[in-house]
C-alpha cells in the first residue's frame, strides 16, 4: 500500500504534456512518486489459464461463440462437430468451460469490437482462448491477437490440433490457404463431422471467397478469391443431412452466384441437382448473391425460384442507389442493373421476396446521392432491408477517403430507417391460407417460427408435433416482421425421418489424417475408456 502523502501515477502517458516542463522535472521535489504501468498492472492481475500436460478428451470442456455470416456458422458447427466427435464437451456455459473458441467477423467495427471485448473477458477469467474467423485470418498482426491461438479459414480441419496445443500451454496459428496443383480449393472438406446450431437446418457453404475488389469489405482479405467446392461433394453432404432428419438447407457462400465459375458450372446447376434429392417436405434457401452474377442466370433462376422445393427468396445487396456511389465502391453494376434484376425477377416469380443491403454515409455520398438511394428505396419498399452506417474498415481503399462527418451519416441512416419503419408488407394477408415449414423457436420462446414459400415469417403455436413439418395455417395477424397463423389442418406434410438431438454430431466420420496430435488422442481415449471400465470393475 502506498505511504499515505505519496502521489500515485497510473500510467506515465497521464502525465499532462501541454506545460513546458519534463515529468522528471515537475515531479523532482517529492521523494515519494510510485509510477505504475497501466499494461503492467493488468497483466499481473489476469489469471494465467490452467495448463493441461495431459490431455484426456472428455475432461475438458469448449464454449463457441460465432459472429456474422452463415458462412462463419457453418464453420463454427464444424469445429464444434470435430471437437465433440474426438470427445471434448461443448457447452453454452462459458463460465465453466476450459476454453473459448471465438469464431469472428470484420464486417462491421461494432462485430469486431465485441470480439475484441470477448477475449479481455476471456482473458479475465482465466480462458485458454482460440480465435478464427475472418478477424485474424485478414490481420493476423493485429497486437490483441498476439500470444494467442488462431485457426484460419482455410484450417478449420485441424481445431482439434489448436485446442489440444492451446490447453496444454501453446500458442499455435495455421492461417494457411489450401490449395491442389497451385490453384485454391473451396476451403476445409465438407466431409467432416459437424454439431449444428439448429438440428432442422443443414448450412452448406457452396463456395468461399469471392470475385469483387469492394473497396469497403475487408471478408476479401480473409476469404480471398473464389473457390468453389464440387457439386458431387455438396449433393452427398446435403444427402447426409436429410438422413439425419433435416428439412431445411441453406446455400451460403461470400456470393453464391459466383458458384462454379472456376470450375466449370454455375449456381442453377448446383440447384437443379439438388432439387432432385431434397425430400418431400423440406426446402431450400438460396444463400446472398451480387447483383453482377445472378444477371446472367436470370431466367434459370426464376424457374429454379419458382420451384416447390426452393424458397421464392433472393438476398441482393444493392448497397447505394447512385451509380456513382456504385463506381467509387467498385460494385461492377449500376442502378439500372439492379432495378433490371428486381423487376425481370419480380414478374416471373409470384411471391417472391428480395432482401436488400444499404449502406449509409459511404465517404463519397453526397446528398443527391443519398436522395438516389431513398428513391429506389420508396420505390421497391423491401420487406428486407438491412441498413448499415459505414465503417472503415484498416486496409481497405475506402478506409483512406475522406469521411463524412458522423452526424451526417446518422441523420441519414435515422432518415431510411424511419422511413423503413413507416410501411407494413404483410398488412392485407389476414385471413389467407399457406402452407408454413416450421423449423424453430421464436426470441421470446412463446412460439413456434415457419416460412412459406415466400420465406416470410409466420409465428405459430407452441406445439412439439409443429416443429420440422410442414403445416397449413390461416394468417389471424400481422406485424411488421411476420404474421401469426393458425393450423387448419394439421400434419400435411410426410413423416420425415427424426433429427439428431440437438448438440449430436451428425454421422459423417471425420477424416482420420497422420498427425502426432491425433494418433496420441487416439491413444489417450483408449486409455480413458480402460481406466473407467477398470474403476466401474472395482465399484462393483
Amino acid at each position: 500500500m502506498a505511504a499515505p502523502c505519496e502521489d500515485i501515477i497510473e500510467d506515465i502517458e497521464d502525465l499532462i504534456s501541454s506545460q513546458d516542463i519534463t515529468p522528471k522535472e515537475r515531479y523532482s521535489t517529492r521523494k515519494t512518486i510510485t509510477v505504475r504501468s497501466k499494461r503492467k498492472q493488468l497483466i499481473e492481475k489476469l489469471p494465467q489459464p490452467r495448463i493441461f500436460n495431459s490431455i484426456v478428451p472428455g475432461t475438458q470442456s469448449i464454449y463457441v461463440k460465432t459472429w456474422g455470416c452463415t458462412h462463419n456458422n457453418s464453420d463454427s458447427e464444424y469445429m464444434a462437430g470435430q471437437l465433440a466427435s474426438y470427445g471434448y464437451k461443448l457447452t453454452e456455459n462459458k463460465n465453466e468451460a476450459d476454453l473459448w473458441l471465438l469464431n469472428s467477423c470484420t464486417v462491421k467495427s461494432p462485430a469486431e469490437d465485441h470480439f475484441r471485448n470477448e477475449i479481455k473477458a476471456g482473458k479475465k477469467q482465466g480462458k485458454h482462448i482460440v480465435l478464427a474467423g475472418c478477424v485474424p485470418q485478414g490481420a493476423p498482426k493485429s497486437s490483441f491477437l498476439q500470444g494467442l491461438s488462431v485457426i484460419g479459414v482455410q484450417q478449420i480441419d485441424r481445431v482439434v490440433e489448436v485446442v489440444e496445443e492451446t490447453l496444454k500451454g501453446n500458442t499455435v496459428r495455421f492461417l494457411q490457404q489450401k490449395k491442389e496443383a497451385g490453384k485454391k480449393v473451396g476451403g476445409a472438406s465438407l466431409n467432416l463431422p459437424k454439431v449444428r446450431r439448429n438440428p432442422l437446418i443443414e448450412i452448406i457453404a457452396v463456395n468461399t471467397g469471392c470475385l469483387n475488389q469492394c473497396t469497403y469489405c475487408k471478408t476479401k482479405h480473409a476469404r480471398g478469391e473464389l473457390g468453389s467446392y464440387p457439386p458431387e461433394q455438396i449433393i452427398e453432404r446435403a444427402k447426409q443431412a436429410f438422413e439425419e432428419g433435416v428439412c431445411e438447407l441453406w446455400l451460403t457462400s461470400e456470393d453464391t452466384g459466383t458458384y462454379g465459375r472456376d470450375i466449370g458450372t454455375s449456381l442453377p446447376e448446383l440447384l437443379w441437382k439438388l432439387v432432385e434429392i431434397v425430400p418431400d417436405g423440406c426446402m431450400i434457401r438460396v444463400g446472398m448473391t451480387n447483383p453482377p452474377y445472378i444477371m446472367e442466370h436470370l431466367e434459370e433462376m426464376s424457374k429454379i425460384l419458382r420451384h416447390p422445393k426452393v424458397y421464392s427468396f433472393l438476398h441482393i445487396p444493392v448497397q447505394s442507389g447512385s451509380d456513382q456511389v456504385l463506381a467509387d465502391m467498385k460494385r461492377e453494376y449500376t442502378r439500372a442493373n439492379f432495378e433490371h434484376v428486381v423487376n425481370y425477377l419480380r414478374v416471373r416469380v409470384p411471391g417472391l421476396t428480395i432482401a436488400t443491403d444499404i449502406i449509409c454515409g459511404f465517404p463519397t455520398e453526397t446528398e443527391n446521392d443519398f436522395e438516389e438511394t431513398m428513391t429506389l428505396c420508396e420505390k421497391y419498399q423491401f420487406p428486407s432491408l438491412f441498413i448499415n452506417q459505414f465503417f472503415p474498415r484498416p486496409g481497405t481503399p475506402a478506409a483512406r477517403m475522406p469521411s463524412i462527418p458522423p452526424q451526417q451519416v446518422k441523420k441519414r441512416t435515422k432518415r431510411l430507417s424511419e422511413f423503413f419503419q413507416s410501411y407494413f408488407p404483410y398488412n392485407q394477408r389476414v385471413g389467407i391460407v399457406q402452407n408454413v415449414l416450421v423449423t424453430e423457436v421464436s426470441h421470446d420462446k412463446k412460439h413456434y417460427v415457419g416460412h412459406n414459400k415466400s420465406y416470410e415469417q409466420i409465428l405459430v403455436p407452441l406445439r412439439q408435433e409443429y416443429l420440422g413439418k410442414m403445416i397449413k395455417v390461416k394468417i389471424i395477424n400481422t406485424t411488421k416482421y411476420s404474421m401469426k397463423g393458425v393450423p387448419i389442418n394439421e400434419g400435411t406434410s410426410p413423416a420425415l425421418k427424426p433429427c439428431l438431438p440437438k448438440g449430436i454430431v451428425s454421422g459423417i466420420p471425420m477424416e482420420i489424417k497422420s498427425s502426432k496430435y491425433r494418433i496420441a488422442a487416439i491413444l489417450t481415449i483408449l486409455f480413458a475408456i480402460i481406466t473407467r471400465l477398470l474403476w466401474k470393475l472395482l465399484m462393483v
